[in-house]
């Protein structure tokens, strides 16, 4: 029988085992054709997001999504909510574009498009021009609170909030009309949703990107956890060449590396210091990993450093690496049947989306008879009273007529032309009557007919039934 320890063990220790405090990460900053194009998209999304709201269309904004008159506005498209499938449409185009991405190039998406991952790198620009670069922050965060490092503390994160909350303003400018939103702002009576909703967006900016930034890709972000299933041995991923790189070691430049059985791979640690999710890209593929391919650059800078070919960290595919492709080698096996039923069923779904909304009638209406029984005039007529809900899309307004067939001799009683005003809904009491001599009894169907006067070209029909006593 083997005896125990009588070691006692400390809850500390423990809890040690247990548990690994969170280090806090201070990405490097670095140049190169990578780390450009995420500031260009970073520029890109940003002017997109923060400048649109700005911009008019038919005296309006020209996106605005106005929830209390139940309108979206899209430059010079107007939905109602009767357009609900194209949501349902542009939520499908979304998916199916992020799986094409995804199968084919990985997680660029997070690296480069990601709203999380954008403000980060906004957020950690602010954080290196007040603070500075990578070492200047390591030490001023291990120094003792002082008046200097308290003031650049706070500068940061007066920056931090001020942006925040001029995002939160523009997010919620999309919903209110921003020019109404910032004269009610100025005028300090914003109203209550109106204020919640720019201090909770504010704050969801400025903890995610400030505070959390990788911890939200880590741990909190679902795309990171499924995104494996859209990943295939043909899929572009930033990869370590191992037998290119390993043995690893450092050395100096003037040193026969290969007499010495090494690797390229100088084991600087820059790859590592780049990254924004603090993880060590020579490890192999991990889900942590979000394609910013900062790495790249930061490896071929010292490639060129050390006159050694660039290329030791790249993006590549795992048969590209075992069976020595070429880049139209990589090319031909990225055209597998996944990318092209993606491909496929993209395009179709979009070229009909888009002839829907361009070929989309900016007329609608619907016909609902009235509930009473048909009434008998004094000359022995039928009349059936109905109800047309009519709504012009357009930004301008119109005439309308109607008209109704199906029964010899059918006639509308009631006002047959009216007006519209542009983007506005209207119901038109629609009294329709049948001679007395009409041979059809019970009920029949008949066919309503608006007419666009001003354009011949726009009319709508709808059935209904008229109902004849027998």
């Amino acid at each position: 029988m083997n005896n125990t320890s009588d070691t006692k063990v400390e809850p500390h220790e423990i809890e040690q085992a247990l548990f690994e405090t969170q280090k806090k990460i201070y990405p490097r900053s670095i140049s190169g054709y990578y780390a450009n194009i995420r500031w260009f998209m970073v520029w890109f999304t940003q002017v997109l997001f923060y400048g649109t709201a700005w911009l008019t269309w038919n005296d309006r904004q020209a996106v605005l999504f106005d929830l209390a008159a139940r309108k979206f506005y899209i430059f010079g498209l107007v939905f109602w909510p009767q357009d609900f499938i194209y949501l349902a449409v542009l939520l499908i185009i979304s998916a199916l574009l992020l799986f094409l991405v995804t199968a084919v190039a990985g997680r660029v998406f997070c690296g480069y498009a990601c709203p999380q991952s954008v403000y980060t790198e906004i957020f950690m620009w602010i954080e290196r021009v007040i603070e500075g670069d990578r070492s200047a922050r390591i030490k001023l965060d291990g120094v003792p609170l002082s008046a200097h490092k308290v003031s650049l503390k706070a500068l940061k994160h007066f920056v931090w909030i001020t942006l925040a909350l001029w995002t939160g303003f523009t997010f919620v400018g999309y919903f209110t009309p921003i020019h109404t939103l910032i004269h009610e702002t100025l005028n300090v009576s914003l109203g209550p949703w109106q204020l919640f909703w720019i201090l909770f967006y504010g704050l969801a900016t400025y903890g995610n990107a400030g505070w959390m930034r990788e911890q939200v890709c880590k741990y909190m972000c679902p795309y990171a956890r499924f995104q494996s299933a859209m990943f295939d041995n043909d899929t572009l991923t930033v990869t370590y060449d191992t037998e290119r790189g390993e043995p690893r070691g450092s050395r100096s430049k003037k040193m026969d590396y290969k007499a010495k059985g090494l690797g390229t791979c100088v084991d600087c640690n820059i790859c590592v210091q780049v990254c924004p999710t603090g993880i060590d890209i020579r490890d192999g593929l991990q889900y942590e990993c979000i394609g910013c391919a900062l790495c790249i650059d930061a490896c071929d800078q010292v490639m060129d450093k050390m006159e050694y070919p660039k290329g030791l960290i790249r993006y590549t595919t795992e048969h590209a690496l075992t069976e020595k492709l070429d880049h139209k080698g990589i090319i031909q096996r990225m055209l597998r049947p996944r990318i092209l039923v993606y491909s496929s069923i993209l395009f179709l779904i979009t070229v009909i989306a888009a002839l829907s909304i361009t070929l989309k009638s900016p007329l609608k209406f619907d016909v609902i008879r009235d509930r009473g029984l048909p009434r008998t005039t004094e000359n022995g007529s039928i009349d059936n009273v109905y109800r047309l809900h009519i709504m012009n899309t357009e930004e301008h307004p119109h005439r309308y007529s109607i008209e109704v067939d199906g029964i010899p001799g059918i006639a509308i009683v009631s006002d047959s032309g009216f007006e519209m005003a542009a983007t506005s809904t209207k119901a038109i009491p629609a009294r329709i009557r049948v001679p007395a001599d009409t041979d059809k009894k019970g009920s029949s169907k008949i066919t309503f007919t608006v007419r666009d006067l001003d354009n011949n070209n726009v009319s709508v029909s709808e059935k209904a039934a008229f109902l004849i006593p027998r």
